[in-house]
């Protein structure tokens, strides 16, 4: 299919294909719910943890004898049921990070982009880069474009271009070869530069690997 290619201006100067197999295939809720939980998922850092009675200090003693006090049977003031003892069963840290093969998340990915475009989410824009990496700059073109809460999906590792959009809260910068999902399904505004569009039409075309 074809779409408008606009400039930095936000005017139309031409056209530009767009990969059927990638962007108008069939859309897969399943796939697409895995692959944002799958990016929620990897945000996490799994540092979480509590001490359990081995790693509470004191409780070397019984608190009194085993028999005759008329209370109960205690073995240390560090067993859970004491106030300051140790938690049962307690989070420990661990990796939450998910992988998802590769099939999937190309399929995922296709399934994302064909709906995005169903949405009328995508708009594509020729390769530009901001050389005074000013948030303002950026800015400028967002507004031009009529970009809300957007993600720009650039072919080009662009310092200053990064730079520029990382202080902009409705604009957020992500290259072709480190995509979130996530951030794509959250995002109101997709705009792709004409080199990346390219790299997305080779990449995730059906059959490729």
């Amino acid at each position: 299919m074809v779409l408008d290619k606009y400039s930095i201006d936000g005017k139309v100067v031409g056209e530009i294909e767009l990969a059927d197999s990638v962007f108008k295939a069939e859309i897969n809720d399943v796939l697409i719910y895995e692959l944002v939980k799958a990016a929620n998922a990897n945000m996490r850092q799994g540092t979480h943890a509590t001490k359990e009675r081995s790693f509470i200090s004191g409780g070397g003693t019984k608190p009194w004898r085993q028999k005759g006090t008329g209370r109960a049977r205690q073995g240390s003031i560090r067993a859970p049921q004491w106030r300051g003892g140790g938690t049962v069963f307690g989070p420990e840290p661990r990796d939450y990070t998910i992988t998802l093969p590769k099939k999937i998340r190309k399929e995922a990915m296709r399934s994302l982009f064909s709906l995005k475009l169903q949405e009328g989410s995508i708009k594509i824009v020729e390769d530009f880069s901001v050389e005074s990496g000013k948030t303002r700059d950026a800015a400028k073109i967002g507004s031009a474009l009529n970009i809300e809460k957007g993600v720009l999906l650039t072919d080009n590792e662009s310092i200053q271009l990064k730079r520029a959009i990382r202080n902009i809260p409705w604009f957020k910068y992500l290259n072709t070869k480190r995509l979130s999902g996530r951030d794509i399904f959250y995002s109101k505004s997709i705009l792709i530069t004409e080199s990346a569009v390219q790299y997305l039409n080779s990449k995730y075309a059906e059959g490729k690997k």
